[in-house]
């Protein structure tokens, strides 16, 4: 296994597109890393880089202490899993796995025992005689992983391997390639548009946007202490509310978070962790409570909010309830330069907002709920989006 790094890399297309800005990042060895980030971020083009199928613009690669930028892929001893699994469909499981291994002028008996030794792992001894045409698509991803295995390269590469299958293949699958990474101790470098995928996988997360790293963390750490609104409203399902509002003052020096015509009281220890919002009071900044941070209130908690249903989407166990709230919620664009746009927008009256409650059955659109909240949730944004500390 190898570390990678990537120092102050750029990829700039001909048609003058920037794909990857400065993207600075160390990738420890044997670390599980994801990349994930909406649609044209950049994470596949960082990834295909680091493959050696893109050309860098700028910047330095290296893999373990060798600098790459001008080896091919056949160089760089890595091992790359596709999206569409690129199996040759007229070989069976075993030819497919054992391609590489030709190749590389491997001898009968070593190609043979990797093989065999990849099959247990995945599961595929009694597929070995199979063509692709003859197996459901997650036995499939497992012979593409099975074989980038079999080479033991020093790092893998997974293109959104999951996006082909379905909900509960999904979820197989990302446990088996969890327990697969536990298993070798290789260096692996993911890429997804999910951020479930993300979350349940990685080590560390990195979040794209537009081309820029916009933060890096164990994936717990992403969720509890983002960095700006983009990573905040990436991170969960369904996202954060974020919202235009205030920090103000009681008189009984109280912090006061406006919420419309409503106030909601921000208790000391949650006022103390965010160190420098003082030069933030009276001025206009983004708050961010995360749908779970809503409950059914019993009576009026000193937390509370008077609400109206929109819809209800029920889940079983619990509902996704929308509701009016008389604040401005942001929406942030994938651009970077969309932020500071949309948070200077005259406020309307009234927006949707989200949350997940226990599931209730008389709660129905123009039902009037109270809902508690707990204010420990509550995170807090300057108006161009960077997390207050």
């Amino acid at each position: 296994m190898a570390p990678v790094r990537f120092e102050h890399v750029f990829k700039v297309y001909p048609n003058g597109y920037t794909a990857i800005k400065d993207l600075c990042l160390d990738i420890q060895e044997g670390e599980f890393l994801v990349f994930v980030g909406p649609s044209g971020c950049g994470k596949s083009t960082a990834l295909r880089m680091l493959a050696g199928l893109e050309d860098i613009t700028a910047g330095k690669l290296f893999i373990g202490d060798r600098l790459v930028n001008h080896e091919n892929p056949q160089q760089r001893n890595i091992a790359m899993v596709f999206q569409n699994y690129a199996l040759y469909p007229h070989m069976t499981v075993r030819q497919n796995m054992e391609f590489p291994l030709r190749m590389m002028h491997m001898p009968h008996r070593e190609r043979h025992a990797r093989v065999e030794s990849a099959a247990q792992k995945l599961g595929l001894t009694a597929l070995l005689h199979k063509k692709p045409k003859d197996m459901s698509g997650g036995q499939r991803q497992r012979v593409a992983m099975g074989r980038a295995i079999v080479r033991d390269p020093a790092v893998f590469l997974m293109d959104e391997p999951l996006s082909n299958l379905d909900a509960k293949m999904r979820v197989q699958i990302r446990t088996e390639i969890a327990t697969l990474q536990e298993r070798l101790d290789k260096t692996m470098v993911y890429v997804t548009h999910d951020q479930v995928e993300a979350m349940t996988l990685g080590d560390r997360v990195a979040v794209m946007r537009a081309g820029q790293l916009q933060q890096i963390a164990p994936p717990q750490a992403l969720y509890d202490r983002p960095a700006n609104i983009f990573v905040a409203g990436f991170m969960g399902s369904p996202a954060m509310n974020i919202f235009q509002t205030r920090l103000q003052t009681a008189e009984r020096g109280e912090l006061l978070l406006a919420f419309g015509d409503q106030s909601l009281v921000v208790e000391p220890v949650v006022a103390n962790s965010h160190r420098n919002w003082s030069p933030y009071l009276n001025q206009r900044i983004l708050a961010g409570l995360r749908p779970e941070a809503f409950s059914l209130a019993n009576g009026e908690p000193e937390s509370s909010l008077q609400v109206e249903v929109r819809t209800v989407e029920a889940l079983g166990h619990e509902m996704i309830v929308y509701f009016h709230a008389p604040v401005a919620r942001i929406e942030v664009e994938d651009s970077p330069d969309s932020t500071a746009a949309e948070t200077s927008t005259p406020e309307p009256t009234s927006s949707l907002l989200t949350a997940r409650v226990p599931a209730q059955p008389d709660v129905h659109a123009g039902t009037q709920l109270r809902l508690g909240v707990e204010m420990s949730k509550l995170y807090l944004f300057t108006r161009e989006g960077e997390a207050i500390a």
